[in-house]
């Protein structure tokens, strides 16, 4: 299964979630109406009615049709599924920030990405390694401070994802472990679970709210009760509260058991791409044996663990009834999945407490260090295209990342990590590095309005980002991407104008610094919500915009860029259509159009992706930038592509 059908399978398992709740949420409505129906001829069986009616033996079916209306039935649904509804919108609404509103809410803390502590620098190497050779953003990452081995990724998008680790699994992991479970988390991130995930938690808190006004209607009654004696109806809505209460938390309780089936199938996928991001199955192997072999587990104290346990790498509760509401399959199964030959033993593991340093470690009894997977590296026939490697990372991928943060000088590395030094570094990005006069100009005019320590460090730094070579400029911009996330409302806007400014300053905007531009603003700034729902066919005005400014930035005559917009146009089997003059588009135009774009359905963006391959490669020829601009667009459409590495093709 690929990254777009992954992406597709999300949205029918949403969809199928949502019916599978909906069902519940009737079976709710159908026992709230027969609470009513008792409620009511409770009262009217004191009544006169109700007396003549018990005396000529009318059944309780016969008193119930005369109770249940029509009126009454629609007030019910109308009032159970408004319930839902707003509790589910409120939840979402808490956690539309993304994935750092649910690691604050686990307690999670943000790890200084300048920290100097040994074991949180590793888990941050890690996560850049695996962003970088996976074509994402590099996500923020938030430490829990529990002895536990667990882990999680959240978020609607790759654009707001975070991932969240504990201090028992950074301590208790060699970095091949470690790389296998953040590899694991990547795979939640990249096939679109993490969305799921949050709706699932809105969908059941809406589902609670009921058993929560039961609890609230239960307590202000018998407040009343005790100051008046004389309040008759107290006995009524003590029963409404406590049928409320028990309604609420039978659905609570049932869409739990749906949450449980979903997460289960999930964690086996994500395993399977682990291993084969990693290459390695004896990393996340090893992590699932360590889980099994210590004492506290995979279990967390947090008191929203319940809430989120199925975003988590491990079990993150105990649960009572185990082979029902688990949200992860057995430590065994997953183990077996991935080494078929295991013999079933758990080694001992501990953290070593003599340790001083801050990298702490840990000691497996009768536990050797395992080896690293030696595999085959993809040869040039069996290569896949750039297209084939979105979501599924290669070895390859994995040497390059590596191979290239190595290469970036270690001081600047670090500056990635800092607000100001990650601002002073895009500037830096931007200079016109072949044209000392424009250069000149430009550090003049952002002298004026840049904040005085970055321009400081702009002097400092122009040097040496000058000497790094093209493929090293847009790994360094997702290196500064969780710094500049970090900026304030009022830095990131200054910020922004910057950089509108050292673009607009030759009076043109190349495809690299559109490509920059737009990485910037798509991953810092708040992202849609909205998921994938238009066809390819209802995007013919949007796709010859785009089509028409790739194929004429890319190509330098009319000839060649006709024939370029003619071969991405076969590739979509639209028909003829007209390249748009360039008198009458800008590339500023791409915002827009991408933003619709990026609404397309998950199966139908590689046909859309295709065909810019098509229009970038017809020459035979793809540089530098013209490979960036696939992933900077690709990347708009929410379909991250692992560095382009050489010799290969774009589709």
């Amino acid at each position: 299964m690929n990254f777009f059908e992954h992406q597709d399978t999300a949205k029918r398992n949403t969809l199928l979630l949502v019916g599978g709740l909906g069902l519940a949420i009737i079976g709710l409505i159908l026992l709230t109406t027969a609470v009513f129906v008792v409620l009511i001829y409770y009262f009217q069986f004191r009544s006169d009615t109700a007396i003549v009616a018990f005396e000529q033996n009318a059944s309780i079916f016969s008193i119930a049709q005369q109770i249940l209306s029509v009126e009454l039935l629609a007030y019910i649904t109308f009032g159970v599924g408004s319930v839902v509804a707003l509790g589910s919108l409120y939840k979402i609404a808490q956690l539309s920030g993304g994935g750092k509103k649910v690691a604050e809410a686990m307690g999670g803390r943000l790890l200084n990405i300048n920290t100097r502590d040994a074991d949180e620098r590793k888990v941050l190497n890690v996560v850049e390694e695996m962003a970088i050779a996976s074509g994402t953003p590099v996500p923020p990452v938030y430490l829990l401070e529990e002895d536990a081995i667990n882990a999680f990724a959240a978020g609607f998008k790759p654009q707001d994802a975070v991932i969240g680790v504990t201090r028992g699994c950074i301590q208790l992991l060699s970095r091949d472990e470690l790389q296998g479970v953040i590899a694991h988390e990547f795979s939640h991130v990249l096939h679109g679970d993490m969305r799921l995930n949050i709706r699932l938690v809105g969908l059941l808190h809406g589902i609670l709210v009921i058993g929560l006004i039961g609890y609230f209607l239960m307590r202000s009654t018998a407040y009343s009760s005790m100051r008046s004696s004389r309040n008759k109806g107290a006995g009524g809505l003590m029963f409404v509260g406590l049928a409320l209460i028990v309604l609420g938390y039978a659905g609570t309780f049932f869409g739990n058991i749906i949450k449980a089936a979903v997460s289960r199938q999930r964690e086996y996928l994500a395993d399977a791409s682990a291993v084969q991001f990693t290459r390695n199955p004896q990393g996340i192997a090893g992590a699932l044996k360590k889980i099994g072999g210590y004492s506290a587990g995979s279990q967390l104290h947090s008191a929203h663990a319940s809430e989120f346990s199925h975003m988590l790498f491990g079990q993150g509760i105990k649960t009572g009834f185990n082979a029902l509401m688990a949200t992860h399959p057995p430590l065994s199964d997953r183990i077996k999945r991935i080494e078929p030959n295991w013999p079933g033993s758990f080694p001992r593991v501990e953290i070593d407490q003599s340790h001083t340093s801050n990298a702490a470690t840990s000691q497996f009894a009768g536990e050797t260090t395992p080896q690293t997977a030696t595999l085959q590296t993809d040869t040039p026939a069996n290569n896949p295209s750039a297209l084939e490697s979105i979501g599924q990372p290669s070895e390859a991928h994995f040497d390059y990342a590596r191979d290239l943060l190595n290469s970036i000088p270690e001081d600047l590395h670090a500056a990635t990590h800092d607000p100001y030094s990650a601002r002073a570094i895009v500037y830096c990005l931007l200079l016109d590095k072949s044209d000392m006069l424009m250069m000149q100009q430009q550090l003049s005019e952002i002298s004026q309005h840049a904040d005085r320590d970055v321009f400081k460090l702009i002097r400092h730094m122009a040097e040496s980002i000058g000497r790094l070579s093209k493929e090293h400029w847009l790994p360094l911009l997702d290196l500064c991407l969780p710094a500049l996330k970090q900026l304030s409302d009022a830095q990131y806007k200054t910020f922004k104008e910057n950089l509108v400014r050292l673009i607009r300053s030759d009076k043109k905007v190349d495809l690299f610094e559109w490509s920059l531009y737009r990485i910037v603003t798509h991953n810092v700034e708040e992202v849609s919500r909205k998921t994938g729902s238009k066809a390819i066919h209802q995007m013919d005005e949007e796709i010859r915009i785009l089509l028409s400014l790739v194929a004429q930035a890319g190509h330098d005559s009319k000839e060649t860029a006709d024939a370029a917009f003619s071969s991405a146009m076969q590739e979509l089997s639209f028909g003829k259509r007209t390249m748009m003059s360039k008198d009458f588009i800008k590339l500023s135009y791409l915002d827009r159009v991408l933003g619709d774009l990026s609404q397309l359905k998950p199966l139908h963006k590689p046909l859309l992706l295709k065909a810019l391959a098509a229009c970038i490669s017809h020459d035979k020829s793809v540089t530098a930038t013209e490979a960036e601009l696939f992933r900077a667009i690709a990347d708009s459409l929410d379909c991250p592509i692992p560095p382009i590495l050489e010799g290969q093709r774009l589709a």
